[in-house]
This record gives C-alpha cells, sequence and structure tokens, in this order.
C-alpha cells in the first residue's frame, strides 16, 4: 500500500495515478458484467478530470488514496473469495448423483394407493382411471430430471472449483429436489393452473440455475477439455430453447388446456436432435 505523507508531492500523486491505472487493468481483465467494467471506466474518467482540476496536491493526493485503497480491498476480496478450494471435484458430482437417485425415487412414492381396500374390478378400474394424470405428469418429471442428469454429466466435467461454483451446483440441486413436491401438487391437484405454474416455475429455475452454474465454470476455467466456443454455445442455445419451451408449456396451460404439460416430452428430442446435427457439422 502506497503511503501518503502530509505534503504530497506531484510524483506521489502520479505513483497512486498508476497504482490506480493497474489495478483497473487488472480487475477489468477478470470482470464478468459490464456494470463493473462500467463502474472501473467512470473512475479512470475521475482520474482525467480531477488531473485538469484545480485541486491541491493535498486534497487529490487524499482523493486518489482512498479509490486506491478501496481498489486493493475489491481486489483482495474477490481474490479469497473466488479462490479454489481442496475439494476433489469427485465428491461434488457423487453427491450430485446420489441426490438425483433420491429425487427420481421419490417421483414414484408420489403415486399413492388407495387408503380403503379395493374388493372388485370395478373399482379398481376406477382408481387406475383417477391414477393416469399422477403417472403422466410423474413420467414426464422422470424424463426432465434424467435429462438434467445427461445435461450435468454431458456438459459440466470440473477439473477444480471454488465455493461460488459449489454453491450454484447447490443452488440447482435445490430445484431439482423440489420437482418430487411440485409434480404431487399437479397429481393433486390439476385442477387448479397455479400447480401447474408452480410445475412450470420449478422446471424454468433449474434451468436458470443450470445455465449460471455452467457460465460460472466455463468463465474461471473450471471445465475439463477447454470446451471451444462452438461446443459452448451448442450447450447455451440448448438450454435457452429448453427455457422456451417451459415458457411456452405454461401458456398454454392457462390459456389451452393442462394436457400441453406433456410437450416436455420434447425436451430430450429436442437435446437429441441438436447433439447429431451439431456432431454430424464438427
Amino acid at each position: 500500500m502506497i503511503e501518503i505523507r502530509e505534503d504530497a508531492s506531484p510524483e506521489d500523486i502520479e505513483e497512486l495515478k498508476r497504482s490506480i491505472r493497474e489495478k483497473i487493468d487488472v480487475i477489468k481483465e477478470n470482470a464478468d458484467n459490464e456494470k463493473d467494467i462500467e463502474k472501473l471506466e467512470k473512475i479512470d474518467s475521475f482520474l482525467k478530470y480531477r488531473a485538469s482540476t484545480s485541486w491541491d496536491d493535498d486534497k487529490k493526493a487524499k482523493k486518489y488514496a482512498k479509490i486506491n485503497k478501496g481498489l486493493s480491498f475489491y481486489q483482495r476480496f474477490k481474490q479469497a473469495f473466488e479462490s479454489d478450494v481442496d475439494i476433489d471435484p469427485g465428491r461434488l458430482l457423487g453427491l450430485t448423483d446420489g441426490i438425483f437417485g433420491m429425487v427420481m425415487t421419490l417421483l414414484v412414492f408420489g403415486i399413492a394407493l388407495p387408503e380403503l381396500q379395493i374388493v372388485n374390478h370395478a373399482d379398481f378400474v376406477a382408481f387406475i382411471t383417477t391414477l393416469t394424470p399422477t403417472i403422466g405428469v410423474t413420467i414426464v418429471s422422470f424424463v426432465l430430471i434424467s435429462s438434467f442428469w445427461i445435461y450435468h454429466h454431458e456438459f459440466i466435467k470440473v477439473k477444480t472449483l471454488n465455493m461460488p461454483y459449489l454453491w450454484l451446483n447447490i443452488l440447482f440441486l435445490i430445484c431439482i429436489s423440489f420437482i418430487p413436491f411440485s409434480t404431487s401438487l399437479i397429481g393433486n391437484y390439476s385442477h387448479f393452473f397455479l400447480s401447474e405454474a408452480v410445475f412450470g416455475l420449478n422446471i424454468f429455475l433449474t434451468l436458470i440455475a443450470f445455465f449460471f452454474m455452467y457460465h460460472y465454470a466455463d468463465r474461471r476455467n473450471f471445465l475439463e477439455g477447454n470446451p471451444t466456443k462452438e461446443e459452448k454455445n451448442h450447450v447455451i442455445h440448448t438450454l435457452l430453447i429448453i427455457m422456451g419451451l417451459t415458457v411456452i408449456v405454461n401458456l398454454l396451460d392457462f390459456h389451452v388446456s393442462g394436457s400441453f404439460i406433456y410437450l416436455f416430452l420434447l425436451v430430450p428430442v429436442i437435446s437429441t436432435v441438436r447433439d447429431i446435427i451439431f456432431k454430424m457439422k464438427s
């Protein structure tokens, strides 16, 4: 840290300005959004503006020292926050697989047997008929969860990780864990649009969590194999298409019929066809 004396010399001020600009350049290289870059550019503009004002050297030095101290703190905080953690990525993969397996199992438990014993064929047929919507949405959920599991194994193979990535992965797993609950809502309260909206929102948030997890892993160079720009665009565009499908399904559920929830079965078809086309072009 540069120390500022009571009577700052022009050399002290220039040294501070150089230090600030070096920090700005370093932070810009690692900035992940436009807002951070805009703030840094404002600081840079401030330095150029103040250089031409009538402020005395002491006042300039104190202001520049404050900016320099703030940038130093930001650099240290970001470095500490995003530093790699000594956790084997295989353990995170094992946790993810375990939760996926548990969630898939819980889906089946959502299909409840009748409370009273069925004694004749007609009652049994009536019971199976009433279960049909629940079985249908359970199959839809199982297919969606299977697709998310495939995406996680196919697209997110990390060689290292840090704490923010860990929590992004956990956020994704939280969304996955709620799918049996949102599925049971449709099974028991399919006559309410809100139950289908909750299910659609659950799937949409799962996609959003996966998108941010993939984007962060890519930005931090956590992904194995160093995927090309075309491969990354393929993954992102596939996720965007499925997000669009989720919105369309919810709109059709509301305006037309709840049966449109079965359009979610197109998810593996869309991703498989896109994967085949992408590999044929490569």
